[in-house]
């Protein structure tokens, strides 16, 4: 008899629901039709020229050449001395020669890094200001990041060139 019991209140509770209760519509709502399409890109606006923004991007390209000239004319002498260690076990004198200069180029890298974050911070600042893209900084954010790109290959072929520590 006991365990007949909750049986028998489960068997009541429909009693306890109120007819006249609104319940939730089952019926597709208005923006359950609408579709997973993304909608249309807004037109694209000309951008205003930005007479400082050209400024400061001029500024950062004019170090972007030097960092490069720098980093082109240690890298051809760390390609130098990693010819002229090649085959000397580490810790020759050659091989030591070899691991500054290239340690060097490290240096002269960061230069451009620098540069980069620079250009990403003005594409942030556009960014939080809501405005629109700046298309001469668009060209020299991808031309740091192309030209660190390249000095990171450089290292890493220079250094592969080289006995291990």
């Amino acid at each position: 008899m006991l365990r007949a019991l909750p049986f028998a209140v489960l068997a009541l509770l429909p009693a306890c629901a109120r007819d006249d209760a609104a319940y939730p519509s089952l019926a597709p709502r208005p923006v359950e039709r609408l579709g997973f399409e993304e909608p249309e890109p807004p037109a694209s606006q000309p951008v205003e020229p930005d007479p400082q923004l050209d400024v400061e991007i001029a500024a950062a390209t004019a170090r972007l050449d030097k960092a490069q000239a720098d980093f082109d004319a240690a890298a051809r002498g760390a390609d130098a001395a990693a010819r002229r260690a090649r085959g000397a076990a580490a810790g020759d004198e050659r091989w030591i020669d070899a691991q500054t200069a290239l340690a060097g180029l490290d240096v002269l890298r960061v230069e451009t890094s620098d540069v980069l974050t620079d250009l990403e911070q003005l594409a942030i600042d556009r960014a939080v200001a809501l405005a629109p893209a700046y298309p001469a900084l668009e060209t020299a954010r991808t031309r740091a990041r192309t030209e660190l790109g390249e000095q990171d290959a450089t290292i890493r072929r220079i250094g592969a060139a080289l006995a291990p520590a």
